[in-house]
């Protein structure tokens, strides 16, 4: 496979090949076991919420807790109740938590195990990247 080397406008190379397609048939394959482009939106939202600091603390405060009123989650994670609360209702539109109340007081857990794995995955991802790089 032949590649060419461009220059874009600001100085970067960016490698091309010189044709528009190399393997046509396996092109095809791999665009018939892709998910809908609806998918890949819905996980780029889902990852868009995960990409706040404070958020992903109360994720995994709740990982470690199982279930936590929103006084104990901004206690455990440092952030005011007030905050918590936006972040928890922004983490339960994206349905990444969910929520019951007992009195006056709202509980949080995960909603189901793949929010589970999907932190300790990303967590390990992050781990890994670091001692691999130190």
């Amino acid at each position: 496979m032949k590649t060419s080397t461009s220059s874009t406008a600001g100085g970067l190379s960016l490698d091309r090949c010189e044709v528009e397609c190399v393997e046509p048939e396996r092109v095809a394959a791999v665009l018939d076991r892709l998910p809908e482009p609806s998918v890949f939106q819905d996980l780029a939202e889902t990852f868009k919420v995960l990409s706040d600091p404070g958020r992903v603390r109360l994720i995994s405060a709740l990982l470690e807790a199982g279930e936590l009123c929103v006084c104990d989650l901004a206690a455990v994670t440092g952030l005011s109740q007030t905050a918590c609360s936006h972040n928890l209702r922004l983490l339960r539109s994206s349905r990444l938590v969910r929520y019951r109340k007992q009195g006056r007081n709202v509980y949080y857990s995960l909603d189901d195990a793949h929010i589970r794995l999907l932190l300790e995955v990303g967590l390990q991802h992050v781990s890994h990247k670091e001692h691999a790089g130190g």
